[in-house]
Parts: structure tokens; C-alpha cells; sequence
């Protein structure tokens, strides 16, 4: 159980490259995510590797802020030696935590790292109090919610666990539950459980005469609730974005760090915030239980000229 002291939470921003983790470090980030080249579930952002990712959390560490490795994909047990050689290797480097989704892998980290730091990854899919008790019990430290529940769904777990509750504030939703998707695989053999996912939800379909974007859902923004969350003791607010670019991190951090010191948005800044890249909108349907006008079905076409052109300088 938590006691009734609210702690403000870490905000956790995206880091694909390094220009994004410049911007996020820059703007107030507390903490930074990121993948190598291998086992991380945003297989096509720049990583880092090698050199560049001891370079990178270096430069974190030299300003204060945290770094989580992404481990979060699903592996062979032919691949589990060689992503525990990163694991140890990114251990020594001073990384503070390793966001995993691969049970198997998280046994073997245990046993072969007992200090590293274990984060479930999202899509192990924790959407309960015994969720979040078991994976205490595999060793887990922290677990990053199911992104489709809602206010009260959070407020009975986080009631019940001593746990490190994280949850995502902003940006893209998957279509499916948790992002255990399948139909990038089955159409393409691009397994988004794998890093590959070539987002076939985002393009337009026909069903019954009508044409759209079906199944593609609106961002995620919830600005307004940061204060609920902290008072309900979520211990990291995560900001989706490892495939975004530079603008869109800064932007969004800023907005987010803005929000967590307890200053409101001004008009010119939300509309910064909201205007800096999203997909047919915004949404908190899940959050709040509201959710009619969660999906992107009145638009032909995937994005709006503007998003198409903001999307090519953002490197999606």
C-alpha cells in the first residue's frame, strides 16, 4: 500500500537518437528511454549502439537524468545470450533500469544481474491488482500500465500496490490491446512484437460503403490530468515518441515538465502542444471512460497535409 503523501512523478520522455535525447534532457525530462540496435521494440528508430550508446548515457547521467533500456521485445532462446551480453554491458554502463517484456529474459536477468532494475514493459499487459502482484513476485520493480485503463481502473491498483505504477501521458495509441498486435505480421511478416510493426492500422479500409481510417485511433493527451495522477501516487508519467523527432520531444516534455512544477498551460503553449504532431486529434477516451470520438473514422486519408509534412521532418 501507499501512504497518502503524493510524490511528484519522474516524467519519462522518448529518446530515438541523439538529437532526441538532447531535446529531451534539455526541455526537463527526469528520465529518458531508449533502445539499442537490437531487442527494442522500435527496431527502425535511429538506437543507439555500440560507442553511441555509452556516449548517451554519459551525457544523461553528466545532466542528472536517468536512463531505462528497452529489452521489450519477444526472443528466441537462441537470442537470450547475446541480449543478456547488452544487458550486462548496458548494467556496467550505469543504465538505471531495463524495460522488458520477455518473461524468460527477465529469469535470466535476475539470476545473472541481481542488481539491475526491471520495468514491465506495457505489453505484458498489467491491468489489475494481481496483475502488478505477480510481477512483483518475478522481480519486477516497476510496471508500465496497460494503456486503456481507465482513471478508476488506476486509482484501485495503485491503491493496492506498493509497486512503481508508470503511465502513459501523450501520444500514439495502438489499435490493439496493450500493442500485442498481430495483423503487421500476419500481412507483412513485420512482428510488432519483434520492433517491425508497419502500422497497417494507420491506412484506409472500406467496410459497409464506408471509407476511412477504421481502426486507427487519435493520439493521446492527458495534460489535464497530471495532477490527478500524482495525487493518485503514479510514480512516472511516460510520453509516448521514440520515432518522433526533436520539435515534437521538446515541445511535448516542456509542456509535460510545465505541468508537474504546477504551472498551468498558457493558450500559446497548448496550442503549441497540441498543434505539434498528432493523428486526427487527441483523445483521453480511455482515461476517462468517454470513448465515442476516439478513432480517426471521419478522414479519407491517414493525415491531413500538414501532419503528412510535419510527420516527413519528424522522420515517421
Amino acid at each position: 500500500m501507499k501512504n497518502n503523501i503524493a510524490k511528484r512523478p519522474e516524467l519519462l520522455a522518448p529518446a530515438g537518437s541523439p538529437e532526441t535525447l538532447r531535446a529531451a534532457v534539455q526541455a526537463g525530462a527526469d528520465a529518458v528511454y531508449m533502445g539499442a540496435g537490437k531487442f527494442s521494440a522500435r527496431a527502425y528508430a535511429k538506437n543507439f549502439d555500440g560507442e553511441a550508446l555509452a556516449q548517451a548515457i554519459c551525457y544523461a547521467r553528466e545532466n542528472g537524468v536517468a536512463v531505462h533500456l528497452a529489452v521489450n521485445t519477444l526472443m528466441t532462446d537462441r537470442e537470450l545470450d547475446e541480449a543478456l551480453q547488452l544487458v550486462g554491458h548496458a548494467h556496467h554502463l550505469g543504465v538505471a533500469a531495463f524495460i522488458v517484456q520477455d518473461i524468460g529474459l527477465a529469469a535470466r536477468i535476475r539470476r545473472e544481474f541481481p542488481s539491475a532494475v526491471l520495468h514491465a514493459s506495457t505489453q505484458m499487459t498489467a491491468r489489475s491488482p494481481d496483475d502488478v502482484q505477480m510481477l512483483q513476485k518475478l522481480g519486477f520493480c516497476r510496471v508500465v500500465m496497460a494503456r486503456e485503463l481507465t482513471r478508476e481502473a488506476l486509482k484501485k491498483i495503485a491503491a493496492n500496490t506498493a509497486m512503481e505504477l508508470e503511465v502513459f501521458v501523450h501520444g500514439a495509441l495502438c489499435s490493439s490491446y496493450s500493442g500485442q498486435c498481430l495483423i503487421s505480421s500476419f500481412i507483412g511478416g513485420r512482428s510488432a512484437n519483434r520492433g517491425k510493426c508497419a502500422q497497417p492500422c494507420r491506412l484506409t479500409y472500406k467496410q459497409n460503403g464506408k471509407q476511412g481510417v477504421l481502426l486507427s485511433l487519435k493520439d493521446l493527451c492527458l495534460i489535464d490530468y497530471v495532477g490527478e495522477l500524482t495525487q493518485m501516487g503514479v510514480a512516472s508519467l511516460k510520453i509516448e515518441g521514440r520515432m518522433k523527432g526533436e520539435d515534437y520531444v521538446r515541445t511535448v516534455v516542456k509542456a509535460y515538465r510545465n505541468a508537474l512544477d504546477g504551472n498551468p498551460l498558457t493558450a500559446k503553449q497548448r496550442e503549441k502542444l497540441l498543434g505539434v504532431f498528432n493523428r486526427g486529434g487527441y483523445t483521453d477516451g480511455y482515461f476517462t471512460g468517454s470513448k465515442k470520438d476516439m478513432y480517426m473514422q471521419n478522414l479519407k486519408n491517414p493525415y491531413d497535409t500538414q501532419n503528412k509534412k510535419r510527420e516527413r521532418s519528424h522522420g515517421r
